[in-house]
């Protein structure tokens, strides 16, 4: 008995955690920011990461989105768009942004909070940027994104196509790996990308990651055309998450 009720949890959990980028984009996002931070600051937030890096950290509230303590995180891994593209807050169970820029305004002063405290808004900003710029957690009003598609021979929700179904199908880097070939643009290309505020990277990610639904349709089977077109929206949105984390980061600290 106790066996069976172990499987069914290991199970649900499984599908749970399925949930934004998965370890691959997640972990390649927080490995481009860690190469772009300032030297004193990544010494500065693994101290308060207790040894660790942000790269360790990247899926952490994946992890623990489903334990009593942190619970109230579990609607912070999504935006939501109006039919006009812009952000509107969920007053319900909060959101992407919303989840950020608390952990922002928390950092601002992270001299005056503990070092858990400020460990733990660290973790939430280094997911929620990356969760933000996932194809699948722009939400949009003009949109139904409740459907599946097929990826080779498995059927998967869409959602779970554009967290991590497409990479798995082709790609097999490392997240040193793959940050070494996303991040190889000239400063001032990066910097410009990294400008901005949370608002104003989603409002670039609405008009970016539209075209998503051109990519997977809805009971299709994702072609080798349609992942030609893919990967490289999913490289280019892992790379400015990479990069504006890092500016983030540089700036709190």
């Amino acid at each position: 008995m106790k066996k069976t009720i172990f499987a069914i949890l290991g199970c649900l959990l499984i599908s749970f955690t399925a949930s934004g980028w998965g370890r691959e984009g997640h972990e390649t996002v927080a490995k481009i920011a860690e190469n772009n931070l300032k030297p004193s600051v990544k010494k500065k937030i693994e101290k308060y990461l207790g040894g660790k890096s942000i790269v360790y950290y990247a899926k952490w509230m994946d992890d623990y989105r489903h334990t009593p303590e942190y619970g109230f995180t579990t609607g912070w891994h999504v935006n939501y768009a109006d039919a006009d593209g812009n952000y509107v807050h969920d007053e319900k169970s909060g959101d992407a942004i919303y989840g950020l820029e608390q952990a922002i305004g928390n950092l601002e002063n992270y001299k005056e909070l503990s070092d858990s405290a400020v460990a733990v808004n660290i973790k939430y900003v280094i997911h929620l940027v990356g969760d933000m710029h996932c194809p699948a957690h722009v939400k949009y009003a003009v949109h139904d994104q409740k459907y599946k598609v097929r990826i080779g021979s498995e059927t998967m929700p869409v959602h779970t196509a554009w967290d991590d179904g497409i990479i798995k199908a082709t790609r097999y880097f490392s997240a040193t790996e793959w940050a070494g070939e996303l991040d190889r643009l000239d400063a001032r290309t990066s910097r410009a990308i990294a400008e901005g505020s949370p608002r104003d990277w989603f409002r670039d990610c609405v008009g970016t990651c539209a075209v998503q639904f051109e990519i997977t349709r809805p009971g299709e089977q994702v072609t080798q055309d349609d992942l030609n077109i893919a990967v490289p929206l999913i490289e280019s949105q892992i790379l400015k998450a990479g990069l504006r984390l890092a500016e983030l980061l540089n700036g709190l600290f």
